[in-house]
């Protein structure tokens, strides 16, 4: 974790003094707002990670206030969340985005939303605050401001809410979800136990969210190095029960993290679950996945069309029919299922990188010359000599293929 001086401060930061960053904080400073770092741009600052890309910042200043000090200076000002207190600065190029909130403090909870009254100090703005790590505040100059104990937290590797665990999951349901996100990034492996009693305690409560919202979690958490650790205690808490009761292969899961080239978290929910791939789509419609991912969730489901005992030729017709990433993500999920030795994974692997699928010579045009009208057999006509094609391990030329589309066309039966 970063140092801090004994007069509370840290080193400034290249993005604290960029220009745009300067130019929100003039605009504030000059209008006499005081204003303060706080968040994941904190948060990461005192890990030395890099910071998220929005950077979030707390004032005193009432949100109507803030507008007018930013567009004084000609600072692009959007109202996203003036009920809450939230404005959206857009400075700099390429350009940066800056979330300022005026300090507050909940009246009324309902869920997801809230009432809210700008009267709150630093120490209310934080009190009100999810996870301790998240309430730190920074100076521009680097003074560090920690109300709830989190650079504590932050150091011991304890993701901890603010006060009462229960209260701030009844504040906003999406906390839970966020707390095992935050064990999978920055926990040390076993989780608080007083916040993982809450968690317990409000599963119940998790149908409430919307889908896209629990899929956002649950890609972020699988983002993570190493979400096992996490998953398990979501698993032993009954959470993962109430948001994802597919999610039977932690140990199929354990493997694919170990043996992956990349981090995927579309590959990783594959392995995770325990499903055909009937089964992976519904959960993809569940979760409201885009349609790419649905597609591609859907076809990582068992039973998986690769072979690993058959021949490179055999290999590269596989992989053309699948294309690279499909035919990369079902052998690692065969490999992670124990079905293939690292070196012959490491041989697959390789062909997908490597090979480059030679492009089909025929075309639709090729077959109406023939004489044949456009419609359904001109589709089988094609995809016969594609198959004899590949068949031939893609040797045919244009001439052999277009003399393999004459003699099938020739015999009625054949398509």
């Amino acid at each position: 974790m970063k140092h801090i001086d004994d007069k509370g401060r840290i080193a400034v930061q290249p993005w604290m003094v960029e220009p745009a960053t300067q130019a929100v904080l003039g605009a504030l400073a000059a209008g006499g707002a005081e204003a303060r770092f706080v968040g994941g741009s904190v948060r990461d600052a005192l890990l030395e990670g890099r910071i998220e890309d929005d950077i979030d910042i707390a004032t005193p200043a009432p949100p109507e206030r803030v507008i007018e000090l930013l567009e004084k200076k000609g600072i692009k000002v959007v109202p996203t969340g003036l009920a809450h207190g939230t404005v959206t600065a857009i400075a700099g190029t390429p350009p940066r985005h800056f979330e300022i909130t005026t300090l507050r403090r909940d009246v009324e909870t309902y869920g997801r939303r809230a009432r809210v009254t700008f009267d709150a100090d630093w120490a209310g703005d934080a009190a009100r605050r999810d996870f301790t790590m998240n309430a730190i505040f920074l100076d521009p100059d680097g003074t560090v401001h920690d109300p709830v104990g989190g650079l504590a937290d932050l150091h011991a590797r304890r993701v901890r809410f603010v006060g009462d665990p229960t209260a701030r999951i009844g504040e906003d349901v999406l906390r839970l979800l966020r707390y095992y996100r935050f064990e999978a990034r920055f926990g040390a492996g076993g989780g608080d136990p007083r916040a993982r009693a809450a968690c317990r305690a409000t599963a119940y409560l998790l149908p409430g969210l919307s889908p896209e919202r629990i899929a956002q979690e649950l890609v972020k958490l699988l983002e993570a190095p190493d979400p096992v650790p996490a998953l398990q205690m979501m698993q032993e808490d009954g959470v993962l029960a109430v948001i994802l009761p597919q999610a039977g292969r932690l140990d199929r899961l354990r493997r694919m993290i170990a043996i992956e080239p990349g981090t995927d978290p579309l590959r990783r929910l594959a392995a995770l679950i325990d499903v055909d791939g009937a089964g992976a789509a519904a959960v993809a419609e569940r979760l409201h996945f885009s349609n790419a991912w649905r597609n591609r969730l859907g076809g990582l489901g068992a039973p998986w069309s690769i072979d690993p005992r058959q021949d490179t030729r055999a290999q590269r017709r596989t992989l053309y029919r699948l294309g690279a990433e499909r035919y990369r993500d079902i052998a690692l999920l065969i490999a992670a299922e124990e079905g293939m030795s690292d070196d012959r994974l490491a041989q697959l692997l390789a062909l997908a990188r490597d090979w480059t699928p030679p492009v089909f010579p025929l075309t639709g045009h090729d077959v109406t010359v023939l004489g044949i009208p456009p419609g359904p057999r001109v589709g089988r006509l094609l995809k016969a000599v594609q198959d004899w094609w590949a068949a031939g391990d893609f040797r045919a030329d244009r001439a052999a293929c277009l003399a393999q589309l004459e003699k099938l066309s020739a015999t009625p039966a054949s398509a």
